[in-house]
């Protein structure tokens, strides 16, 4: 058998990103492969019911697989409208219905985070810190202490300062699960969108404690407060556009 046989009954076995990986080969390969027969037994394993036509409904096969082949690359964002010089955050935090912590939190300071973990932490949430994940965490000075057998929960409004409005992330979600291991304890509540984006629902906004651990006494020494839309959004950039999202009021 030739070569050109040889592709011929190779190609109609691979899947669509093998095949456009063909025609990068060379001239006689990228002719080959542009054969839209074989395009055809791509989107035939993606979408059989349209090749049951007798003919493509675009121009070729080819043309339907580049339109709606699933990219894995995300798309560029356009900048944000809004920014975290925009933005403050009203946190407040209660063990049983004692305040023990409220604060309004310029969103530069939870844009910076911590630069330097306090020594003594878990290796665990040292290496989460270090991670890439986009995150944002304020530090806690003075630092607070929680006993283990007291509940506690958390409300977090942001505010903008450009319109005076203000949008809910968080409303009184109980730190129901602990994780010792990695010195964190975890809140969640999921976010209200404006009417304007009816069809975004199911996205959480997480919020942690990050603490050191005090055996001898039976609490936690809280030492910073981490926030992260970690559900939808994995930049500062995406956060912004989520936020701008909420059903500010």
């Amino acid at each position: 058998m030739s070569l050109e046989e040889v592709l011929k009954v190779v190609f109609p076995f691979l899947d669509g990103v093998d095949l456009a990986a063909c025609m990068v080969v060379c001239k006689q390969w990228r002719h080959i492969a542009k054969d839209d027969y074989f395009w055809k037994c791509v989107c035939a394993k993606r979408w059989p019911s349209i090749c049951k036509r007798p003919n493509p409904p675009t121009v070729t096969y080819y043309k339907l697989y580049q339109m709606f082949y699933k990219r894995k690359h995300q798309r560029m964002l356009l900048p944000p409208r809004l920014s975290f010089d925009d933005l403050e955050f009203f946190i407040d935090i209660w063990t049983e219905e004692k305040l023990i912590f409220s604060e309004v939190v310029p969103g530069p300071v939870l844009q910076r985070g911590i630069k330097i973990p306090p020594a003594g932490i878990s290796d665990m949430l040292k290496f989460h810190l270090q991670g890439p994940e986009y995150k944002m965490i304020l530090p806690v000075d003075p630092r607070f202490t929680i006993p283990w057998s007291q509940t506690v929960s958390v409300s977090v409004l942001v505010g903008r300062k450009d319109s005076n409005k203000v949008a809910c992330i968080i409303n009184k979600s109980m730190f129901d699960y602990i994780d010792r291991t990695a010195s964190r304890a975890l809140a969640f509540d999921y976010l209200v969108f404006s009417p304007y984006y009816p069809f975004i629902s199911g996205i959480r906004a997480w919020i942690s404690l990050l603490f050191m651990e005090d055996r001898s006494d039976g609490v936690i020494d809280v030492f910073g407060i981490e926030m992260d839309f970690c559900d939808a959004a994995n930049s500062q950039e995406e956060v912004l556009w989520l936020l701008d999202m909420l059903d500010w009021k």
